[in-house]
């Protein structure tokens, strides 16, 4: 598949799992994948979700490492920014933000002309591209559907960044063309009724809910502190 491959320069966000693969935390992204593994037994799961309740809970760090440690596993994954209003995956990965979801969506591009190669094995991104005045019409689309179906044929595994589901529909929306979701919560931030009002959002949706991601659990081993947990 033909992708571009330019970058800028910018704040990078933390990649533990390509950074150092055999730290704790990167260690606590592959028990996260082996989780979804055995959640998905009966049905495949091929196109998964990550959502969180609000702001700041750390869902697209999350959603990023998700994605390398799988294809670190040997799939070949996409991981597609959905965050029509606040997207990151392009920071995070240093890549070019001009052409990207909302362009596939609209029919400017195809996937195959947007989506671009990581410096990560077998990880391709789908970045937001230029932000639209209609997220959740775009993301509910036939186009968006299709573009999903496109993607189970090319790609093992598909991970969505998506906004927080308390905030907008959007997250409810993609669930309903997914296989999975993930809901990510941050320790001594995230309130459980908000948490529990997440999971009755999504739980109804077509994604099977696999769980949640407990983010920020700082545990002392060896004098040192690990974050993330799953």
């Amino acid at each position: 598949m033909a992708k571009r491959k330019k970058q800028f320069k910018t704040n990078v966000r933390s990649l533990i799992t390509k950074q150092n693969p055999k730290s704790p935390i990167s260690e606590q992204f592959r028990t996260i994948r082996t989780n979804v593994e055995f959640a998905s037994v009966d049905e495949k799961i091929q196109s998964m979700l990550v959502t969180s309740s609000g702001p700041s809970e750390g869902k697209s760090s999350i959603t990023a490492n998700l994605a390398i440690v799988f294809a670190q596993q040997g799939k070949k994954v996409l991981l597609i920014d959905a965050d029509l209003r606040k997207p990151t995956t392009h920071y995070t990965f240093k890549m070019d933000n001009r052409v990207g979801l909302s362009t596939v969506l609209i029919g400017e591009k195809t996937l195959e002309e947007a989506a671009q190669e990581t410096d990560v094995p077998n990880l391709d991104l789908l970045t937001c591209g230029p932000i639209p005045p209609n997220p959740s019409e775009l993301l509910g689309s036939n186009a968006m559907k299709r573009l999903l179906e496109i993607a189970e044929e090319v790609y093992d595994m598909v991970i969505i960044d998506t906004p927080p589901v308390l905030a907008v529909t959007d997250a409810q929306i993609l669930a309903n063309i997914c296989d999975g979701s993930i809901i990510v919560a941050r320790s001594e931030q995230t309130e459980y009724d908000s948490l529990l009002k997440a999971k009755e959002l999504i739980e109804p949706a077509k994604a099977k809910l696999l769980g949640v991601v407990l983010n920020d659990v700082a545990q002392k081993h060896s004098n040192t502190y690990y974050y993330y947990g799953n």
